[in-house]
């Protein structure tokens, strides 16, 4: 049995001299023989995800369980035969040596594991045919299509036969026929004793999934009608990071649009005053809040759904 768990994962990194959080206090549990999505737009956290649980990137906080192994407290020794028979991956890239066939491909990490010859080889080519890819064992990744390549991959992250399997974007270079038999065949990896974790932004493989995951907030339409809001003088609205479903108008007051600095500080990005707006990004495209919302002194602003917003716009005097 083998079940992978997270508990209040959170995983914050500077990029550009700014904080960014993509995973912020994740709770998850995928049971055994399971397959989960981890769902969403490029840029939400869905690789950095991935390299947590196969232990190359250490979280900030909260931890990663696969069955009783803490994953996030994993040192020396330990940590290096998680890497090598705890986990498999199949890398968006494929990440094959071009001077090598197939099955020395799918070998290779039998070799790190010191097994070597025949066995080796038997072992790959087992892995090859379960992968439907037998018949093409000696042909070097130069000779193979894009879906060929995938079941390469696939097949060499079972090379050691790991609980867990993880796989980065594994539909996003094959046409739409290469890609049936990839789906079918992650489907068919996650069973009993194995675990599953696929991120990907395609929607297709939502039929397979157990668990699904949704790293990025959709672009969401609130049918909850205009409303006020009364803050008081340094009261957040929002937080940096918060998913939003309402766009805001300032009545009265201002408020101090600030993003957090991987310094520890914050740069103030605007300062709103009566009669604009601010917020609609994250309703209208589907994405987390670029920046915090603080109110300076008491502050009136109108709450708003997409919809209502862009009445509101379309009413507006145009400019000549």
């Amino acid at each position: 049995m083998t079940t992978l768990t997270t508990s209040d994962l959170t995983i914050e990194y500077s990029s550009g001299g700014y904080v960014v959080r993509p995973i912020d206090h994740l709770d998850l549990r995928v049971g055994d023989g399971q397959l989960a999505l981890l769902l969403g737009a490029s840029g939400c956290g869905k690789t950095t995800l991935l390299s947590a649980m196969a232990s190359i990137l250490t979280p900030t906080s909260g931890t990663i369980h696969v069955d009783d192994t803490e994953v996030t407290q994993l040192r020396g020794h330990a940590l290096t035969e998680y890497r090598r028979t705890g986990v498999g991956i199949v890398f968006q890239a494929f990440n094959l040596v071009p001077s090598l066939m197939a099955w020395e491909n799918v070998a290779m990490p039998l070799w790190a594991q010191g097994v070597r010859g025949k066995e080796a080889k038997e072992r790959a080519m087992a892995l090859l045919d379960q992968v439907d890819l037998g018949d093409r064992a000696g042909h070097r990744p130069a000779d193979l299509s894009g879906g060929q390549l995938q079941r390469v991959a696939i097949a060499r992250a079972l090379a050691n036969d790991a609980p867990l399997v993880l796989a980065d974007e594994p539909t996003a270079h094959l046409d739409y026929i290469q890609v049936d038999g990839v789906l079918q065949l992650l489907r068919e990896l996650a069973s009993p004793g194995r675990v599953v974790v696929v991120a990907t932004h395609d929607d297709r493989l939502l039929p397979l999934a157990d668990h699904v995951v949704e790293l990025s907030p959709r672009a969401v339409s609130s049918s909850e009608p205009p409303s006020t809001v009364v803050l008081s003088d340094g009261q957040v609205l929002f937080w940096q990071g918060d998913s939003g479903d309402r766009v805001f108008v300032v009545e009265s007051g201002a408020i101090s649009l600030r993003r957090a600095l991987a310094d520890g500080g914050e740069q103030i990005l605007d300062e709103v005053r009566p009669g604009a707006y601010f917020g609609e990004l994250a309703p209208v495209f589907g994405v987390p809040r670029s920046a915090s919302a603080v109110a300076v002194g008491p502050t009136t602003v109108q709450s708003l759904s997409v919809t209502d917003f862009r009445k509101r716009e379309a009413a507006m005097p145009k400019r000549t």
